[in-house]
């Protein structure tokens, strides 16, 4: 029986829906005329950003420290591509002296009433998700940043070797799992977490273990940070998000067989977005198969730079076109013009299989709260 979109454990930036965007703003005492002018700057700038429809700036009417930005994208890459750029770190720069606390969240849009949409065109209504998704509960992240070249080694024995956190964060949160990975000198930490992300993101970052490890690869990284300086680590951890763009998962395989693979795609230029959307469109594909081994896949990307984390069953080059995401017609030669550096397009098992090799990231560890 084949399983539907609504069945299935899925996250999706691809839907083609429009998206809402809300941010929580809690500033400091006094700071409210300052970050006004700096908003009246800021939204400016946003207001020309290709995919950009609308924001409002609200104030709250019983604390006045409160505030909320909300914004309309006609889907989510356009966001994406825009809150993970560069531009955007130094955009809402000034911002951040003015702000206590913020919280982001992300929104599909599935229905809507009022009298604007109703007057709306049609191709404007089609944009509305059709059907919602099935969730788990679980939210996916990662961070990624890269090492000095030639200490590798010394970075792995690391981020190996450290007591990991409590697992329970509160009441409605918990670390579920934590996959670190790495690829030359790229590291790759993803996190799956129960509840609240950013509670989640606070409470590791508060532990004497993880604090320890942080400053024991600062002498290592290519980009320095201090994370004693809150604009220092902001901008280091803001340039560090890998999101997940895209995750399913039909099924579950005996958990004794499956195994973790991270692979990594260097996109050429510009093409790190469609690289992303080609791979979610194979793991849908692949999660109808009911032979395929991969139990579940999730997809992060950041400009040029794309993570696929494979949950499989059995050995990962038993399939390998499906495990590098190339299964189908065509399906390598679209693979080819995507990655930087390939001109080639892999023809036969083996030389998919040689790729297959070259893009799998090296497991450092792969830690699992208990009752997970």
């Amino acid at each position: 029986m084949t399983t539907t979109l609504s069945e299935r454990i899925s996250q999706s930036a691809f839907d083609g829906s429009r998206l809402r965007v809300v941010l929580l703003l809690d500033l400091h005492e006094g700071a409210q005329k300052q970050f006004l002018e700096a908003y009246e700057h800021l939204r400016n700038q946003v207001a020309s950003v290709p995919g950009h429809i609308s924001d409002q700036l609200c104030q709250s009417i019983e604390n006045p420290s409160q505030w909320l930005i909300t914004s309309e994208w006609e889907s989510a890459p356009p966001f994406l591509a825009w809150v993970n750029s560069e531009e955007h770190v130094t955009t809402v720069q000034p911002l951040h002296s003015c702000v206590r606390d913020t919280r982001s969240l992300r929104f599909s849009i599935l229905r809507e009433t009022g009298q604007s949409f109703t007057s709306a065109p049609e191709p404007a209504k089609g944009r509305l998700q059709t059907s919602p998704r099935l969730g788990d509960g679980v939210v996916r992240h990662a961070l990624t940043f890269t090492v000095k070249p030639g200490s590798e080694a010394t970075v792995a024995k690391i981020l190996a070797g450290y007591t990991p956190p409590e697992a329970k964060v509160d009441e409605i949160t918990r670390l579920r799992r934590t996959s670190l990975f790495m690829h030359g000198n790229r590291v790759v930490r993803a996190v799956e977490v129960q509840g609240d992300l950013l509670a989640a993101l606070r409470h590791v970052a508060q532990q004497p273990e993880v604090r320890a490890v942080e400053e024991a690869i600062n002498p290592y990284l290519e980009q320095d940070r201090d994370l004693r300086d809150p604009d220092s680590a902001r901008v280091f951890f803001t340039r560090a998000a890998l999101p997940a763009v895209h995750h399913v998962a039909a099924r579950e395989h005996d958990p004794s067989d499956v195994t973790r693979h991270a692979l990594f795609y260097q996109a050429k230029q510009g093409c790190g977005m469609a690289l992303a959307r080609h791979l979610a469109c194979q793991d849908e594909a692949a999660a109808d198969d009911t032979t395929s081994p991969i139990d579940g896949s999730t997809i992060f990307q950041r400009d040029d730079i794309v993570v696929r984390l494979i949950d499989i069953s059995g050995p990962m080059d038993a399939r390998p076109a499906l495990a590098l995401g190339v299964e189908g017609p065509r399906k390598s030669a679209v693979l080819a013009r995507l990655l930087h550096g390939r001109g080639d397009v892999p023809r036969t098992d083996a030389e998919i299989s040689r790729l297959l090799a070259r893009s799998d990231m090296n497991l450092i560890t792969d830690r699992r709260a208990r009752d997970s």
